[in-house]
Formats: C-alpha cells, sequence, structure tokens
C-alpha cells in the first residue's frame, strides 16, 4: 500500500519574512490609494497554508526562499531582511533571471489572499465580507416542481 504524501512542514519565522519581502514585490504598496503590500499584510502566512495542498509547489518556494538568502548575502553579506528596499529589489530581480527563480503560482495565491483580505476590500471601496447571503437577491422559488423528483426511485446503488 502506498503511503500518503504528509503534509509539508510551516515555513519558519525566517521564511515567512523573506516571503513577505517578495510579496511586497508581486503586489507593492501603494500609500496614494491606501492600498497595503501583499507582504504587509501578513500574505506570508495566507501562501504558506495555501501551498500546503501542493508539497512539491511548497518544496520549490522553499529552496526559491534559500537561495534569495543565499544571494543576498553574497551580493552584501546580510540576509535579504537586512537590506534597503532598492538592494531587496536588485537581489530579486537577480533570484527571477535564475534557475530558482519562484513557481509562478506564487503570484495566484499570492493575488487570491490578497483580494479576499478586509483592508484591500475596503480600500477599494468593498464592503469587507464575504458576497452571500447579503450579496446578491434571489428569487422565493416553487418547491412542488421538485416532487416529481422526489416520487421518482433511487438512481444510485446502495454500498
Amino acid at each position: 500500500m502506498s503511503e500518503l504524501p504528509r503534509k509539508p512542514a510551516p515555513l519558519s519565522e525566517e521564511e515567512r519574512q523573506t516571503l513577505s519581502h517578495a510579496l511586497d514585490q508581486i503586489i507593492p504598496p501603494d500609500p496614494d490609494r491606501g492600498r497595503p503590500g501583499a507582504g504587509e499584510l501578513g500574505l506570508a502566512a495566507y501562501v504558506d497554508a495555501a501551498l500546503d495542498a501542493m508539497p512539491v509547489v511548497k518544496e520549490m518556494v522553499v529552496q526559491s526562499l534559500a537561495a534569495l538568502d543565499d544571494l543576498a548575502r553574497c551580493r552584501s553579506g546580510h540576509r535579504l531582511d537586512d537590506l534597503p528596499p532598492e538592494e531587496r529589489v536588485a537581489v530579486l530581480d537577480q533570484l527571477a533571471a535564475s534557475e530558482h527563480a519562484f513557481p509562478p503560482v506564487l503570484v495566484l495565491y499570492t493575488y487570491a489572499g490578497y483580494y479576499q483580505h478586509p483592508r484591500v476590500l475596503e480600500a477599494l471601496g468593498l464592503e469587507p465580507r464575504p458576497p452571500h447571503p447579503a450579496g446578491y437577491a434571489t428569487i422565493e422559488g416553487d418547491l412542488t416542481l421538485l416532487d416529481a423528483v422526489r416520487r421518482r426511485a433511487g438512481m444510485y446503488r446502495e454500498c
């Protein structure tokens, strides 16, 4: 019997901080419009949890984070966190041009988490809530239309 894949370990605090800098490059802060950056919102935790469903991709992200810190150390002798913002951008650009670039799915999860966040929804002039039940008006239906289906015999096999 084959073993089920294990849930990947959560990112360390250092990895989450490094990922936050990368997320701020994917969706940078826009103070003029009152929109925070993706890393500033703490989306590293969201991305970390979302990637648990894809252990291979999560491992790629972990390797990219390690490569990112290695590039920062080679370039300046410091971790990415300790660099000024312009240097971080240069290191992230260098990573993007290497074989250790982040997998493209990272962008998808970043946008998904970002546009669900209450602060972003408020900055966009939207109510910070799910669209249902207050979102769409539904017409009350005639449930007697289901009577014919209810009278029909089951179309499945009991297990």
